[in-house]
């Protein structure tokens, strides 16, 4: 339990001494000098506390505000007391019974939810704080039953659907604080609420795990799921509120754990808007009713340490409810905010603490040398960054309420509703349209885009997380064992002799490679396959953060572009008439693209070309179109099938290792969400191809995973077509050019990923194809002599692996790919998408045009 320092049990005076002076500095703390401060008492306390305001001051300086405190104006909305955890200090969670008892329904109605809310606006709030339990379907069938009624398929459906109508019908912007989220519940709500937070509280697992704990019995509680939360909220760009509470039974050592895990996240993401540090209170009616509540001196010292931890650029808060009006003490210790506050509704949390009058936190402010000035619930900081912070439907509504010059809010905006929508001119074409043919002769404007250093996270933390991942392991098991086990029948393969195999080199790789290819002939002959069909990258805007991606530019960079729908379907229609019989399309995750544009683009292209096969969109865009319509991934793959897509990619895959993944990328979709998308998908009939990207931060281990996973969905469902090698391609890619990631694959990785992917994935995924895009003629004929038997397609545009810096360019002729097969001593033949045979009148399509392709569309008048 954390309590004041004692004689003999607190820290020493020199060991205070020294982390006082440290701090006076302002030298970097570790955690033993952080633990020691925080049990500063008297002179000690005020000499923290001094020099923690000045750490803070030189921050509001730098940002433009200097002396100034903020505060939110809001009104606090309990969605649903509800919550599947057991937290034992809290009154906010009720049961089902008490809530009937008290004539309550299990969660507030709507109307219930929009009367506060237009109370709110007529008193000039412009914050609705939306709190609620965590997932209460999960143990009450009361709240289950709720959901069903109204028609919502869990309670994030209900926070969005009411998020909208708060913001359409009041004008307030939603502040969500419903617990737990997935990162796939980010992308549902990030597009109705400008900021979301959770409070982290403590990462002291003991006090979760341990009998007696204040968060033994409550799931959501555990520090490594809470963490995991900070972390996909940065993935996905969500400025968020975070925190500790002080005084639960943790030591101090704990609590600075806490505060330099939550700086960690701070770094790594730059997401969280501010930090609020809150003293436990004792409530009546809890198991902790005994305890005793943290001291002010607590909570001062908490602050100030968490002020040097933190810097000078953090957003500190302190509830100004929840001490005795010694405001003056929490602003001399380096708190910059007060939180919400609300001239209408209690604070439900802590109901028996009410809120302060705004005009008397002003005075009490004042006095201490600070102006009071009202901010957003989403931090100014934010609103100045606005993309990918503010989704395009929320910027209106953030517009109408900030000073477009300082981000705060302005003092005589008029709260009302505006129209949630989605952006106009969706698909007016814009920018560098000829890219896909002007990469090959002009090239990528430079290098990388002038915000490298900002918007894929902290490079310096990404070179220490990658570290571990990229070392290589001793091999230990028999490669001659191996070997034959793999010749003999490569079904039987051991996960030890797979990952010795994937290490072979010389004389050794050799012989796989040639097991390989004698499995490829017994599966699938030795026909060479090949697809006439043609890429088309309707945009490359895109804020994700994909640090392997050389692909993606802001909206306002010199290589962005998007195309108009007509032009999509005039690139298909180009493709129909020189042979193609499939589109393949892809784009990125353009802010400004609303979920049902996807339906859009494959309506175009049947419309134009009813008889093309659209392959298009990869489990991330899936995922994209689902959370934006607020559709289920089912629900939105069905409606896209209506519109005509009839396979997609597997891409978006990488490394199917979240270790990998987050390394790889700041915000695209984790592994089980990517399973989620290509197993519902093919469920649906809605066949995809499978990938894996190597060759970056990866080692064998991570791909004998990845092909392991491919083999089982293969097994659930039968709905792979292939499995695509890709090289990584590292000249222009950001992870690479951080210095973090290796250069590419080795032309030894590349043949015994390939080999192997032809024996782990046998005899579930047939056809193993080879990308002569990143390999070019003569990489490709060797892996096609590895146990590959397909070489994709003329492709006749190619951008993304271009902008990277392949030098393989963007088409090859059917005469082209023939010469690769003859290179490996085989036949060619071409195929549809699903591996038929291809009509004969689009055989001689393809045959008068190949090599003479029309020219392709110009860049915009």
């Amino acid at each position: 339990m954390t309590t004041s320092a004692t004689p003999g049990t607190g820290p020493t005076e020199n060991s205070m001494r020294r982390a006082l002076k440290r701090a006076r500095d302002g030298v970097a703390l570790d955690v033993t000098e952080a633990a020691v401060l925080l049990q500063a008492r008297g002179e000690a306390l005020t000499d923290l506390a001094a020099s923690a305001a000045r750490v803070r001051d030189a921050g509001l300086e730098a940002a433009g505000r200097p002396g100034v405190i903020t505060y939110s104006k809001s009104v606090f909305i309990p969605l649903t007391r509800l919550c599947r955890d057991k937290c034992h200090y809290c009154t906010f969670v009720t049961v089902p019974g008490k809530l009937r008892r008290t004539g309550h329904g299990m969660f507030m109605s709507p109307d219930e939810v929009l009367d506060i809310a237009r109370k709110g606006a007529a008193l000039g709030c412009k914050e609705a704080l939306i709190t609620l339990g965590d997932k209460p379907e999960e143990r009450w069938p009361e709240a289950r039953e709720w959901l069903d009624a109204h028609g919502y398929d869990d309670t994030i459906a209900y926070v969005r659907a009411i998020s909208i109508r708060i913001l359409e019908e009041t004008g307030l912007l939603p502040h969500l604080n419903p617990g737990v989220l997935s990162w796939t519940d980010f992308q549902r709500l990030k597009p109705v609420a400008p900021s979301m937070g959770m409070m982290l509280e403590t990462t002291a697992t003991r006090l979760w795990s341990e009998p007696g704990g204040p968060h033994y019995g409550s799931p959501d509680k555990e520090p490594a799921v809470r963490l995991r939360v900070l972390e996909d909220a940065g993935r996905s760009s969500v400025p968020f509120t975070s925190g500790l509470l002080i005084g639960i039974g943790e030591t101090y050592e704990e609590r600075a754990e806490s505060l330099f895990a939550l700086r960690k996240v701070s770094r790594a993401y730059h997401s969280i808007q501010e930090l609020i540090i809150q003293n436990f209170r004792a409530k009546p009616d809890t198991a902790m009713r005994g305890m005793p509540d943290a001291e002010l001196d607590e909570l001062v010292a908490t602050i100030a340490v968490a002020r040097h931890i933190m810097g000078p650029a953090a957003c500190l808060q302190a509830p100004p409810n929840l001490v005795d009006s010694e405001y003056e003490r929490l602003i001399g210790a380096g708190i910059d905010d007060w939180g919400g506050v609300s001239p209408l509704t209690i604070d439900h949390v802590n109901p028996e603490r009410p809120w302060p009058q705004i005009e008397e936190l002003a005075v009490r402010s004042k006095a201490a040398g600070f102006a009071l000035r009202e901010r957003l619930c989403v931090y100014p900081e934010f609103v100045r960054r606005g993309e990918p912070w503010l989704d395009p439907r929320l910027r209106p509504h953030v517009r109408a309420l900030a000073d477009p010059e300082t981000g705060l809010a302005l003092p005589d905006a008029v709260v009302e509703g505006h129209p949630w929508q989605e952006p106009e001119e969706a698909f007016t074409a814009s920018g560098r349209t000829d890219l896909h043919t002007s990469i090959d002769t002009e090239g990528r404007t430079s290098d990388r885009r002038d915000d490298f250093d900002e918007v894929y996270g902290d490079w310096a933390e990404l070179r220490e997380a990658a570290a571990p991942g990229m070392v290589p392991e001793r091999i230990d098991t028999d490669v001659r064992a191996a070997l034959a086990t793999a010749a003999d029948d490569p079904t039987r393969l051991t996960d030890a002799e797979a990952l010795a195999l994937l290490h072979a080199d010389g004389p050794a790789l050799d012989a796989l490679t040639r097991i390989a290819d004698d499995v490829r002939r017994a599966a699938v002959g030795d026909d060479v396959t090949y697809i006439v069909t043609r890429n088309i990258n309707f945009t490359n805007v895109c804020y994700t953060g994909c640090r392997f991606c050389a692909f993606a530019q802001r909206r306002t960079d010199a290589d962005a572009y998007t195309l108009s729908l007509e032009q999509v379907a005039d690139r298909a229609q180009q493709a129909w008439d020189v042979g193609a019989v499939e589109v393949c399309m892809q784009g990125g995750i353009h802010p400004d693209l609303p979920g049902t544009a996807y339906f859009d683009i494959a309506k175009a292209v049947k419309e134009r070309v009813p008889g093309m096969h659209v392959h298009a969109f990869s489990p991330m865009e899936v995922v994209n179109g689902a959370t934006r319509t607020g559709m289920s991934i089912r629900e939105w793959l069905t409606a896209a099938k209506e519109a005509g897509l009839d396979t997609i990619p597997g891409t978006a895959a990488e490394i199917l290792d979240d270790e990998v993944r987050w390394i790889l990328t700041k915000g695209k979709l984790p592994t089980a969400t990517w399973i989620e998308v290509v197993t519902t998908a093919h469920e649906l009939g809605i066949r995809s191809s499978s990938t894996m990207m190597y060759g970056h931060v990866d080692q064998p281990r991570h791909w004998l995973g990845h092909l392991r996973t491919l083999a089982r969905i293969q097994q659930q469902t039968g709905g792979f077509t292939e499995f695509v090698t890709l090289p990584f391609i590292h000249t222009n890619a950001p992870v690479y050019l951080a210095g973090i990631s290796r250069p590419g694959p080795t032309v030894r990785d590349n043949r015994a990923v390939t080999a192997m992917a032809r024996l782990l994935l046998h005899p579930h995924i047939p056809n193993i194809q080879t990308s002569w895009v990143k390999l070019g003629t003569e990489g490709a004929a060797e892996m096609l002599r590895s146990g590959a038997n397909d070489l994709g397609g003329t492709l006749m545009e190619e951008t993304i692996s271009r902008m990277a810096g392949s030098s393989y360019g963007s088409y090859k002729s059917v005469k082209d790919l023939i010469a690769v097969a003859d290179a490996a001593g085989r036949p060619a033949r071409p195929r549809t998408t699903l591996y038929g045979e291809v009509p004969e009148e689009r055989q001689r399509a393809a045959t008068v045009s190949d090599g003479h392709l029309p020219e392709l569309l110009p860049v915009l008048d």
